[in-house]
C-alpha cells in the first residue's frame, strides 16, 4: 500500500508525539501549543467583558420642574415614556430615536446620558 508523502509525514509526526507522550515528555506541535491556546481563551474573555460593558442603555434625565413625555422609536416600535421632575429613565439598550418635548429628534446608540432642560436635550 502506497501513502502520499504528506500523509506519511503527518502519520510519522503523530506517532512521534504519541511516543513522547507515553514517556511523559509531552511534545506538542505548534497548533496544539497550550500556551497559545490559553492566550486565545484569555483574549476572547477580555473581548467579551469589554463588549458587555459597552452594551448599556441610554439614560434620559428630566432637569425640568414638571413631568415630560418623550417618544422612543426602537426597532420600528414607538412608545411614549413619561419622566417625572428630577427622574432618570433608561430608554433604549441599542439604537433608537428619541423625540423630545420640543419636537427635536435625536438618534441614540445606547450608553448616552440625555439631560432634558427647558424641553431641549443635551447629550453627554
Amino acid at each position: 500500500m502506497k501513502c502520499m508523502i504528506r500523509s506519511c509525514a503527518v502519520q510519522l509526526e503523530h506517532a512521534r508525539n504519541m511516543h513522547n507522550m507515553r514517556q511523559n515528555r509531552a511534545v506538542l506541535s505548534p497548533p496544539y501549543d497550550r500556551g497559545m491556546k490559553m492566550k486565545s481563551v484569555l483574549a476572547a474573555v477580555a473581548a467579551l467583558a469589554l463588549s458587555a460593558g459597552l452594551a448599556h442603555a441610554a439614560t434620559s434625565t428630566n432637569k425640568d420642574g414638571g413631568a415630560i413625555t418623550v417618544t422612543v422609536t426602537e426597532g420600528g416600535q414607538q412608545s411614549e415614556v413619561g419622566i417625572g421632575p428630577g427622574e432618570s429613565v433608561s430608554v433604549c439598550a441599542g439604537g433608537c430615536f428619541v423625540t423630545m418635548p420640543n419636537g427635536d429628534r435625536e438618534a441614540l446608540s445606547g450608553g448616552e446620558t440625555v439631560e432634558i432642560s427647558g424641553g431641549k436635550a443635551t447629550i453627554k
